[in-house]
């Protein structure tokens, strides 16, 4: 656990209707040049081993993350059922209400995204809430196996900031097809050197996922403090 997180998830519990929330925060040592509301992938939780290195990462760098997870997530944790995300319609009304209540609680930039399904539904809502910017961490350019239905439509019209870390071999985007996409010019991808879709690289290219992970983080950083 970094200096300046939650004291574990229990600590950041409380009711809310039939579900139960848990955030978790990664706070800077110092000031906050900006905060990043982090939103796990369709099959992990926010406490991942991903999301932990790259919140720790963020907040070593000056940056705030808040880390909450959908209610198909929440309800896993408590019982321990592993379920299918919810309907879209249901994961971009919890992000909305994620949103409003954080965007009253800090001051300065406040950005959203997301690791894969995380991102893409911020990248959804980013106009809509007039986000400072959008982050995300292996976009899912399109599913499993179905390369020939891209999810960009709403990519070629966006107006926020948006920052796009990718694997240049990542199964849900690659680096040759990504090119072939209209894309906003408010749209910056930072490609990494033979990293999947979890950003780890090939054992062949010399670089360890460590390394990938503080890359990611240092662009990320520098992105939100434009």
């Amino acid at each position: 656990m970094s200096k300046g997180q939650s004291a574990g998830i229990d600590g950041g519990q409380c009711a809310q209707g039939e579900e139960q929330r848990a955030w978790l925060w990664d706070r800077p040592a110092g000031a906050s040049r900006a905060t990043l509301i982090l939103a796990h992938g369709a099959g992990a939780p926010m406490d991942s081993a991903f999301l932990q290195q790259m919140a720790e990462n963020l907040a070593a760098r000056g940056v705030a993350v808040l880390r909450f997870e959908f209610a198909y997530m929440a309800a896993r944790r408590l019982d321990g059922k592993k379920r299918p995300p919810n309907p879209q319609a249901k994961l971009l009304e919890q992000w909305r209400a994620v949103y409003a209540e954080v965007r009253q609680q800090v001051a300065g930039p406040l950005a959203i995204g997301g690791k894969s399904m995380g991102g893409r539904m911020a990248s959804l809502l980013a106009d809509e809430l007039g986000a400072d910017a959008l982050v995300c961490l292996g976009y899912p350019f399109y599913a499993v196996g179905k390369p020939d239905k891209p999810r960009v439509a709403h990519l070629a019209e966006l107006r926020t900031p948006t920052l796009i870390v990718q694997g240049e071999r990542d199964a849900l985007g690659d680096r040759s097809r990504v090119a072939s996409y209209e894309l906003a010019e408010t749209i910056r991808l930072h490609w990494l050197n033979a990293a999947d879709h979890d950003l780890k690289p090939l054992k062949s290219s010399g670089l360890s996922h460590e390394q990938h992970l503080q890359a990611a983080a240092e662009a990320v950083a520098g992105f939100l403090s434009r």
